[in-house]
């Protein structure tokens, strides 16, 4: 029999690992609730023409397509199925496809229900993505994203809430963390420089995957696409990095002749106050180079990157957050003049920084407090009856399935992180008592069984 497999790209989570997630999600959770974020889930699919064109060609070619039900090749071209042309057969065949992020989606649900929300409308959600990406390290084709968005609101005072947010879910989990911005404002002003609107797109797509291929990999795809007029411009870009200093490089952008126009003017003026707004900039860099590839952002854009010295120095991954504003997002499906912005934690690879810091809390356990043993058949209904008695009191704890040797029952309560084992045997059941061990100190007294609730909650 063939040994089963996962798909690539996917994973399967163990209970300590779901633990770790959920420390993760409840930390975010509990930062969005204190912002005035409330929660949303969309489903899973969508209809392909909710998604395609709106991460660009190399997005589209991404999405993970849901073949029709029944049978799908009745009405294909036949022709298209001989030329095996499977980019014209595909709109035959499949009609749905997996959300690729969670923007889109909302989108899609803040037109379907405009008028049931209040704007702006500050809301939060924690899902699965797909993307039919080339699995490696840190990069998956089933993953979740955790995004925050306002929709509806303009002013810059939102993006700087989302920083904020940013700086306070990553201090509550003990990671340090560089929250890079840009502003697409900056980026269009070069594209005088490129020439044409198609030249300024692919120089985006381009140098959006710096981090990917490196600066010397920007300029060769550059020059293969005929757009070597662009090398001096991105290696100006890569300059600016250096810099360091928000204000001096205002100072660079405002004295580089090529680009001033005023989109760069706007551009400058929302990130000057945006700095101005936030609290704490000492984990916040302007970076000019910064090209977020989803083609609906329109002002400013960020990425979250980790700068930790506990990680090993081997261990190498991507951004784990990142967004920006995308005023014409829902233009795309009828609502217009609805501006937004939003962020998303990238919960995968955060769990992956954390894990390679060693920086999950050692206590943290889904274990009961409690394992109830018997000794014998006979104290296994006194043992139910306990174990119901301290639920209904809020402790946790669990009965072991049968009364078998008590060195078998106590390695199994060691084994998952038990605090203490209730041990029953004749004696005590005659009497109305147990034998409560602390497992970790190993100490053993008698106890009543209407005081075992008392005494756990004071231990």
């Amino acid at each position: 029999m063939e040994k089963p497999q996962l798909p690539s790209g996917t994973r399967d989570f163990s209970p300590q690992m779901m633990l770790r997630r959920k420390y993760i999600l409840n930390i975010m959770e509990s930062v969005f609730r204190l912002h005035g974020f409330g929660a949303i889930e969309t489903p899973s699919i969508e209809n392909l023409k909710t998604l395609q064109g709106k991460y660009g060609d190399e997005g589209d070619q991404l999405l993970f397509k849901v073949l029709n039900s029944g049978d799908f090749l009745s009405k294909a071209n036949e022709q298209f199925l001989a030329e095996k042309n499977s980019k014209a057969l595909i709109p035959q065949i499949a009609d749905r496809g997996l959300r690729y992020d969670l923007t889109v989606p909302l989108a899609r649900f803040v037109v379907m229900n405009r008028d049931k929300i209040h704007f702006p409308f500050k809301r939060y959600q924690m899902q699965p993505v797909w993307r039919a990406d080339r699995p490696q390290k840190g990069r998956y084709r089933e993953f979740w994203q955790c995004d925050i968005d306002v929709v509806g609101a303009n002013s810059i005072v939102s993006e700087a809430e989302l920083v904020e947010m940013y700086q306070e879910v990553f201090q509550k989990l003990n990671l340090g963390i560089v929250v890079r911005f840009n502003h697409r404002g900056i980026l269009d002003a070069f594209l005088p420089v490129l020439g044409s609107q198609e030249n300024w797109n692919q120089f985006m797509v381009i140098i959006d995957k710096a981090d990917k291929i490196g600066e010397d990999g920007v300029v060769n795809e550059l020059n293969i696409k005929n757009l070597s007029h662009a090398v001096d411009a991105w290696k100006w870009l890569c300059e600016t990095r250096k810099i360091g200093d928000f204000n001096q490089t205002i100072q660079a952008l405002k004295s580089y002749e090529p680009i001033q126009n005023e989109s760069l003017n706007k551009g400058i003026a929302d990130l000057q106050l945006l700095c101005n707004l936030l609290g704490d900039t000492s984990n916040v860099q302007i970076d000019l180079t910064l090209a977020r590839g989803l083609s609906y952002y329109t002002g400013c854009v960020f990425e979250v990157v980790v700068n930790d010295k506990r990680l090993p120095e081997d261990f190498r991954i991507g951004s784990i957050g990142g967004g920006g504003r995308y005023d014409n997002l829902t233009g795309i499906f009828g609502l217009k003049d609805v501006s937004g912005v939003g962020v998303s934690f990238g919960l995968d690879r955060i769990y992956d920084n954390l894990d390679a810091a060693n920086l999950f809390p050692e206590d943290l356990t889904d274990a009961p407090k409690l394992l109830i043993c018997a000794m014998d058949h006979e104290s296994l209904v006194y043992a139910n009856n306990i174990s119901r008695e301290l639920r209904n009191a809020g402790i946790s704890n669990e009965v072991y399935p049968g009364a078998v040797k008590i060195k078998k029952q106590l390695d199994y309560a060691n084994a998952k992180g038990f605090g203490y084992a209730a041990i029953i045997g004749q004696t005590e059941f005659e009497n109305g008592t147990v034998s409560l061990k602390n497992l970790f100190s190993g100490t053993q007294e008698i106890v009543e069984a209407k005081q075992i609730s008392s005494k756990l909650n004071h231990e």
